[in-house]
């Protein structure tokens, strides 16, 4: 006796469908007409039927944010760095773990049961902490977050950064942060990257650096974060995230610096929506695009992974965390449109972004967990092309949201939420 039965999925490139039984949370078997009796069953229709969407790099404490105390109007990065720095002291517990707890709804809706936040230590209070801690354990039965101890002003440029962070950790954030190019001088982010990084040694924690988000050719932080994983040991554990300084970059630098990135096995997270939005606001035309060498990367054989960043706060007023809208912005930016590039943006919410975060017992497979989305779509490459309904979000085997009308119902402690991607429709 089986917990659930999908039946009619297709998987990946299968040209034939297939039925996934589900037992205990698992994934117990995948065949096609699946024999058996199950609490319950669904007919997926021929329909697509994914690995659960991952976002690998947003921002929690700041997310729904969105005109307060006043909107970014000359849309640049700073300006929005110094509006958080006006709303963050204003905030409380409340206000924190509010809007992220309505975040998380509209992240359940849309499929995504994976997420990285940045959380800033900046302010000695670490009310944001404090918040998404408990989000992070109300969340766990939902999805996984992972949270990074984040000093937006900088790690040795802000008062206290050192101490907060290191609070941070012991408060139980998951991951290290940085932010080389927001310190004073270069030297001092070179500096930064090293301790951050010796931190991450001696306490086995991954780490995840907002990395050269300049449009600056030589902002190169990302050589320094290479160096330091590779002389720490710390191989497939480290980040960076952003890189766009690298768009910017002579090629022959850049051919340098990908052998170097491959040697430490680094993760790279490219922020497509947010990237194109904040970055070459000081050209005029030609414009550059602002984002980081996406194909190159991946052709070196470098994990890329996408993510979201930001939903309607200082930065970014748009938003509905669709990891689709993000993989769709990907392709167009990187000018990846054959089929296996498409495949590829694809990937970059899913299986590459599920990698940088480490999840385990991820993917559609015997053994694993049963996390997966029913698409109303045929393919990966339909699936960015259309930016489908979900039908079935499916945690550990069981519905946790569906969309059988044109806005969908999320399920959470026995109670049913329809969900309209505006503030306040949750509440």
């Amino acid at each position: 006796m089986l917990d659930l039965i999908v039946q009619n999925a297709r998987l990946g490139d299968r040209q034939d469908v297939c039925d996934i039984g589900v037992k205990d949370g698992k994934i117990a078997i995948i065949e096609k007409n699946l024999s058996g009796k199950a609490t319950r069953t669904i007919d997926a229709q021929n329909r697509f039927v994914t690995p659960p969407f991952v976002d690998s790099h947003f921002h929690l404490d700041s997310t729904l944010s969105y005109g307060q105390p006043r909107i970014n109007q000359s849309g640049t990065l700073l300006e929005g760095i110094a509006l958080w720095g006006e709303l963050n002291p204003t905030q409380t517990v409340e206000n924190f773990h509010a809007r992220a707890m309505e975040f998380c709804q509209w992240s359940i809706a849309r499929g995504v049961l994976g997420l990285r936040s940045h959380v800033d230590v900046t302010d000695e209070r670490l009310l944001a902490v404090e918040a998404l801690l408990d989000v992070r354990e109300k969340m766990k039965p939902y999805m996984d977050i992972q949270l990074v101890a984040f000093p937006q002003n900088g790690y040795l440029r802000s008062p206290g950064a050192k101490q907060n962070l290191a609070r941070a950790l012991d408060m139980g954030v998951d991951v290290i942060g940085g932010i080389p190019h927001f310190e004073r001088t270069m030297k001092d982010g070179a500096h930064s990257v090293r301790q951050l990084c010796e931190i991450a040694a001696e306490k086995g924690l991954l780490v995840d650096m907002h990395c050269d988000e300049s449009d600056d050719p030589l902002s190169r932080h990302i050589e320094t974060l290479s160096a330091q994983t590779t002389r720490l040991g710390l191989e497939g554990r480290v980040t960076g995230s952003h890189l766009t300084s690298m768009h910017s970059m002579d090629n022959y630098y850049v051919s340098k610096l990908m052998a170097l990135m491959g040697e430490a096995d680094m993760q790279v997270v490219a922020n497509p929506l947010i990237n194109i939005t904040l970055q070459a606001r000081h050209d005029t035309y030609p414009k550059r695009r602002g984002m980081t060498r996406i194909k190159e990367l991946m052709e070196a054989g470098i994990n890329v992974a996408f993510g979201h960043d930001c939903v309607m706060d200082p930065w970014y007023s748009l938003g509905s965390h669709d990891m689709l809208e993000v993989a769709h912005m990907g392709l167009h930016v990187g000018q990846m449109t054959s089929v296996e590039q498409i495949q590829n943006c694809f990937d970059a919410v899913t299986i590459n972004a599920a990698k940088v975060m480490q999840l385990e017992n991820y993917g559609i497979a015997p053994g694993n967990n049963a996390d997966f989305v029913i698409l109303d779509c045929n393919s990966a490459f339909d699936a960015i092309r259309l930016r489908p309904a979900r039908l079935y979000v499916v945690r550990r085997g069981k519905v946790i949201a569906s969309t059988a009308q044109a806005n969908p119902t999320v399920f959470i402690d026995g109670g049913e939420t329809t969900i309209e991607f505006t503030i306040g429709a949750t509440k």
